[in-house]
């Protein structure tokens, strides 16, 4: 089966942050005595695209970029003007569909008023908040810097700007966190009224200070009574579950997160920004993951030092990559997906679709991959069986 370029995306990672949050394991640097050289890096951002334009060459030649992620620590700690260069810029390297998605992560304690309207006019049509709870007291426990208070004024001063695209990150089965508390949480974020809201467990993450010392945490079994009881007030306040931890209004999912999900290209620029490319001619799925820390990453724009790994993914590991991301989305993917983004015949997959199957964890569905409602609670255990 031969390969088809799915659509492609771009990836932009900024680094830094006010605070390092104890649960964070994201490559996320907390801000020191001196401010961040932000004119410096987007222009260590413009090498480090033009680079991988030459690199990848003809995989991308020419190729429209369908929404552009801007991802962290915390992207609006660059002031809009900047933004705005950016996306001047990738326009003039990269084909940019008229309609993109164009996702700016922010955090409630680190927009200054008014700065809204200014990513607004820079292209920047979407924008997702790192809330995490409504509760003070479980956000002073998560190292958030804002309050609940704060977090509600800045999304409704977003929406005064003409954001009429926004996501809501919140998390459950918080330290000590009761179900009646996660379901206030969902409550106070569905009357902001957003267009998006992504819904995920805290869990302990290696080489994270929650790691070392751990808070007291609700076991499986009232975390998964905590995601039903919310899946169920999301559901009937109009927000469909798309994905795992994703939930939107009609006609409101996030589209560079479903090319992800559906195995699709991207771009991934910035510290410890990570890509993927589809290279037909050579026919191989290859991916590319930067230099993480700043510092590294500054010293070396446009250079191979830039690069942390790249290379081809190996066949065998392929059925299992599609699955990490395509059995998270809820209605599944079409089965000819599979090969024509992996390059794989089906036949590849058949004994652990069998297997699968027969545990109740896949429909039946010839046509189409789809979890049960039993696969997405084993979710894990479902995709395991697509290791080689």
């Amino acid at each position: 089966m031969s390969l088809i370029a799915p659509p492609l995306s771009l990836y932009v990672h900024m680094p830094w942050c006010v605070k390092k949050c104890p649960y964070c394991d994201f490559n996320s640097h907390g801000l020191r005595n001196e401010p961040p050289p932000y004119d410096g890096y987007i222009d260590a951002l413009f090498a480090d695209l033009e680079a991988d334009l030459r690199d990848f060459g003809a995989a991308v030649h020419g190729r429209t970029v369908h929404s552009i992620f801007f991802g962290g620590g915390t992207p609006s700690l660059f002031a809009p003007e900047l933004i705005d260069r950016f996306l001047d810029g990738v326009r003039a390297r990269l084909p940019l569909a008229s309609d993109a998605e164009i996702t700016l992560e922010t955090n409630p304690g680190t927009v200054e008023h008014g700065r809204f309207d200014g990513y607004l006019v820079a292209g920047v049509n979407r924008l997702s908040f790192g809330i995490q709870s409504f509760d003070d007291a479980k956000l002073r426990r998560l190292g958030r810097i804002h309050s609940a208070s704060e977090a509600e004024a800045a999304v409704k001063s977003a929406q005064d700007a003409g954001y009429a695209n926004i996501n809501l990150d919140l998390m459950y089965a918080l330290p000590e966190q009761t179900q009646d508390g996660a379901l206030a949480d969902v409550a106070r974020a569905i009357a902001l009224q957003p267009t998006h809201i992504s819904h995920y467990q805290l869990t302990l993450e290696p080489n994270t200070a929650f790691a070392a010392n751990p808070p007291p945490l609700p076991d499986d079994d009232h975390a998964w009574a905590m995601q039903e009881a919310c899946e169920q007030q999301l559901g009937d306040a109009g927000y469909r579950q798309y994905e795992v931890s994703a939930y939107a209004q009609p006609d409101r999912r996030c589209a560079h997160n479903l090319n992800y999900w559906r195995f699709g290209d991207y771009l991934g620029i910035g510290a410890g920004a990570h890509g993927k490319i589809t290279d037909i001619a050579a026919g191989d799925i290859i991916r590319r993951w930067k230099t993480r820390h700043p510092k590294a990453y500054l010293s070396a724009p446009g250079s191979a030092e830039r690069i942390g790994g790249s290379g081809p993914v190996a066949a065998e590991e392929l059925p299992f990559e599609y699955m990490l991301n395509a059995l998270r989305l809820i209605d599944g993917v079409p089965m000819v997906d599979f090969a024509e983004r992996t390059g794989l015949p089906a036949v590849r997959i058949a004994n652990a679709l069998t297997s699968a199957r027969a545990k109740g964890w896949l429909t039946d569905d010839p046509v189409r991959l789809h979890t049960t409602a039993l696969g997405q609670r084993f979710l894990n255990d479902v995709i395991s069986g697509f290791l080689d």
